[in-house]
């Protein structure tokens, strides 16, 4: 019998266990006898999904819950049997806050708010002066930019609906997705769907527009879903099923293995065999090799092979951020806390990015007489207040929250979560150079990137991508030329 082919995953975030998910699907399926080992190198598997539960308390140290308008993540909770621990956000309070000029102020449902009859709320909100307001309703009359040529997040949109709306509502919005500068930031590689709409349509707001409608038109059959989704006791039972189910397929998972450097030598024309060797001096050898690391890492790690790939991977630089929660007595709370929290735009020069009322868009993340909030600070541009320890950055949190909620009492429970050099940015040319990467890397048939790093950074995304790496490696141990 033929001995089976060997494939290697260096990391055990939710990208590599997802890849190697993928691949052990995909070789029973085809029928193909595969060994496939993971190695992490840190003691917990899932990289930064981390579930805290203290109590009647449930935080999340990283992610707290993925969309669920991007298809694979829900397959996976599917596949592994937890469509009933899945949840919606809470069905009252459906509300979201800018914290603009002194006051929290309503910001309308998604950019279609600008539909006719939203207008009233939406001026009432003082989010946008009467200009800005028909300043974004050009989008629907300007002409789509027909280039090629890769434009900044902020760029476009200034371009599309103004400086205000870009200040006020979009600007804090994308920074806590990526918790980065706009003005550095690729829209191809952060929002490629606003670029889409911009080309088929003519106007972002137009395609929204059409795409709402059919969406509306094709009366969905499926269980109703709220626009993000999570886990009831947290998302680390996502990771929690997949190591399980990993384990029953037999992928051999190491934790606490870090890998210092790799070898490649050749097996055949045109085939390598990768030795990875690790901090202890031991090695394991494999015929493909997939680093969903971060991008640092596998720059490192590729040096030796494609000095051209390792720079260019370097080139992707990290924000560092931190999440703070605090739990508060819910009777003592004043009616500044409503709806799911509020954003934080730059020009407030804030402490910080965002808020989220946990415990209000949450259902099962604390007691009725709790109220839980997340915090978050950080990001490009505003990482000098991660130097503070955790006492004096509780201390900040505490100062934002009085005077933005007015909120005077003392917190019962406060945890703080750092993630330092933890957050990919997408800067501009960013797909043009992961495309020059891969180019260079592709010397070494059967050594594939995935990660956060490169396609997207939401849950989804990174499952998605181990998919794509996952089909990649099968392909390249079939002998197709990729």
């Amino acid at each position: 019998m033929k001995n089976p082919s060997t494939v290697a995953v260096v990391g055990g975030g939710i990208s590599g266990l997802a890849t190697a998910h993928a691949l052990m699907e995909q070789a029973e399926a085809k029928g193909v006898a595969l060994r496939c080992t993971v190695l992490e190198s840190g003691a917990a598997w899932g990289g930064k999904i981390v579930t805290h539960t203290i109590g009647d308390l449930v935080t999340e140290a990283g992610p707290d819950s993925f969309l669920s308008s991007k298809p694979a993540g829900l397959q996976l909770v599917e596949k592994l049997g937890l469509n009933d621990q899945l949840i919606n956000t809470n069905e009252t309070g459906k509300k979201a806050f800018v914290y603009l000029g002194g006051r929290l102020r309503e910001l309308p449902e998604g950019l279609i708010a600008i539909a006719p009859g939203q207008i009233r709320p939406f001026l009432k909100s003082g989010l946008l002066s009467l200009g800005g307001f028909a300043r974004m309703g050009m989008d629907f009359v300007l002409p789509a930019k027909r280039s090629s040529v890769d434009e900044s997040l902020a760029s476009f949109i200034r371009r599309r609906f103004g400086q205000q709306a870009f200040e006020r509502m979009m600007e804090p919005l994308m920074a806590g997705i990526y918790a980065g500068d706009a003005e550095e930031l690729s829209v191809r590689a952060t929002f490629p769907r606003f670029v889409e709409l911009e080309q088929e349509h003519g106007s972002v707001l137009r395609g929204m527009m059409s795409v709402r409608a059919r969406q509306n038109g094709a009366g969905r059959s499926e269980a109703k879903r709220t626009m993000f989704v999570t886990l009831k006791r947290g998302l680390q039972e996502l990771v929690t099923a997949l190591v399980r189910r990993l384990t029953d397929q037999g992928v051999l998972l190491r934790s606490g293995m870090t890998v210092e450097s790799l070898r490649v030598r050749s097996n055949q024309a045109g085939r390598w065999i990768y030795d990875i060797v690790l901090q202890d001096r031991s090695s394991l050898s494999a015929d493909s090799l997939v680093l969903a690391t971060p991008a640092y890492v596998a720059s490192d790690l590729l040096r030796p092979l494609t000095p051209i790939a390792a720079g260019l991977l370097e080139m992707i630089s990290y924000a560092s951020t931190a999440t703070i929660a605090l739990a508060y007595p819910a009777s003592v709370i004043g009616g500044a806390v409503q709806g799911f929290g509020f954003v934080v735009p730059r020009l407030e020069k804030r402490d910080l990015i965002a808020a989220t009322w946990t415990s209000l868009k949450w259902p099962h993340r604390a007691p009725p007489n709790q109220l839980m909030v997340r915090c978050y600070v950080g990001g490009a541009g505003r990482e000098s207040i991660l130097a503070l320890e955790d006492s004096a950055l509780i201390g900040r949190v505490k100062t934002e929250l009085r005077e933005i909620c007015g909120i005077a009492v003392e917190p019962t429970y406060t945890e703080v979560n750092r993630w330092m050099h933890a957050m990919p940015q997408y800067r501009l040319g960013h797909l043009e150079r992961l495309a020059q990467a891969e180019v260079a890397l592709s010397r070494y048939g059967g050594v594939f990137l995935t990660g956060s790093a490169y396609r997207g950074v939401g849950i989804p995304d990174c499952i998605r991508d181990g998919a794509v790496a996952a089909d990649k490696v099968m392909r390249y141990l079939s002998g197709e030329r990729l």
